[in-house]
Order: C-alpha cells, then structure tokens, then sequence
C-alpha cells in the first residue's frame, strides 16, 4: 500500500537527483531553486507517511518510515505528530528506541533552543569549546573530507566567511572524518581554504557531537546567534548569506 502511495512521489525525486547532478558546482542558484523544490517534495512525503502510521500504527513498515522520514533536519511538531501515533508496541521496541533518540535530538537542536556545549579537538590537538565562540553570529558546519556534496558547498562557505567575517560571524567546522582520515581531513582544509575554526573528534559516524545534534546526513549545518541559539538550520548558498543579511547588514 504505501510503496503504491510512494510511486509519484519517488519518481519526482529522482529526476529531481538527476537534474541536480547535471548543474555545474559553480550554478548555485539552480542548485538552491532545486533544493528549494526537493523541500516541498519531501514534505508531500512526510504526509503520506504521517497519513500512513495514523492507519497503521502497530506496523513495523510505518515505525520503519516515520524513522527515514524525520532522520535529517526534522519539523518537531510533524514528527511528534507522526511518533503520537505508533502503538506502544512499536514505541517499545527496539525501533522506537532509536525513534524517540532522533526525536529527542530534534528537540536539543529546535529553533530557539540553547545549542548544545561540546568540547574537540582542533587540528593541532587543543581543545575548543562552543561556549567559548559565543558572541558573534556562529555556523556550526558538519561535514567530512570524503563528502562530495560537502566539498561543493565549501566554495559557498569560504564566499559567506568573506562576506561577513568582519560583521561578526563566524563559523566552526566539525568533520566526521575519522582516525584513518585525519591527513585527508587537513588537506580539505587546506585545499578547500577553509579558514576557520576546525575541530574532529576522528570518530566518523559514532562523533558524540553529531549524535549529541542528531546529524546522520551531511553537509548538516545549524545558524547560532551571539547567546548561542539556534536560530536556523540547514541553510545552504544564497539562503545562507540571505539569512545573515536579516541579522548583520
């Protein structure tokens, strides 16, 4: 039934993919236009799968769906929605274990929240603390040297530092790189021309920072004003030097 629900929606994403994969690293405004397009398809997608899980609370498909649905970059109110709905036997599964973790997650790094401290190491080994970068408008940049869209967007960061470095913002990468990546991770900084703050904990995809922020998707970013706030996520290109035009121009 839901494969049958997903059909049009699948089919639109895929050219969707294609189409993006076709636009130069240098046409970020198709790319953002594309993006922008992806969005509403993948809340269409969302509904179906809310629509689903409503009928069919008890199926593991639907505890399965409403996991993918809501893994990158979550609307809290949707996803509580779409969680309130499974029956107690998926809720107290295994699967709705690692449901209510993304969901908990989602609710540390919500809009208007505090963002979470953490401390890592820099590339020289010391340790950095967010708390200790407040003040200014700050990115916190999830992203690794081995992440193709990653690198693509890191021109589009080292354009926004420019512009607005000296207006008070800043940004702090942490890669998912890990140990056995380490001299990759330092030549992306240097090749790509990332200059700012940079920290690893060399852990991959069991980083404590992006599971403290619920990150299972990169390039993931989240906006913090001068308290530390978040006050918005996942922004890329334009949307990004747009957002900080709002708050320092």
């Amino acid at each position: 039934e839901l494969q049958g629900l997903m059909t049009g929606v699948n089919d639109e994403v895929n050219t969707l993919i294609a189409a993006y994969q076709n636009l130069s690293p240098e046409d970020t405004r198709a790319q953002d236009s594309l993006l922008k397009v992806y969005e509403g398809i993948e809340a269409s997608r969302r509904k179906i799968i809310i629509d689903f899980a409503a009928k069919h609370p008890a199926s593991f498909v639907s505890g399965t769906e409403v996991l993918n649905a809501f893994m990158y970059n979550p609307d809290i109110n949707e996803f509580q929605a779409a969680y309130n709905t499974l029956d107690t036997s998926i809720i107290n599964s295994s699967l709705g274990d690692d449901i209510k973790e993304l969901l908990e997650s989602a609710k540390r790094t919500a809009i208007g929240e505090v963002a979470p401290d953490f401390t890592a190491a820099d590339v020289q080994g010391n340790p950095v603390s967010l708390s200790s970068l407040r003040g200014k408008y700050l990115l916190i940049d999830f992203w690794a040297s081995w992440c193709g869209p990653c690198r693509v967007e890191n021109p589009n960061l080292v354009k926004t530092f420019d512009n607005f470095k000296d207006k008070g913002f800043n940004i702090l990468g942490v890669s998912l790189d890990d140990q056995q990546g380490r001299e990759a991770w330092m030549s992306a900084i240097t090749q790509d021309e990332l200059n700012w703050d940079q920290v690893s904990e060399l852990k991959g995809w069991q980083s404590d920072v992006a599971k403290l922020y619920g990150v299972r998707g990169i390039p993931m970013n989240f906006l913090l004003d001068k308290e530390g706030r978040i006050v918005a996520k996942g922004l890329r290109g334009q949307d990004l030097r747009d957002k900080l035009g709002e708050f320092l121009n």
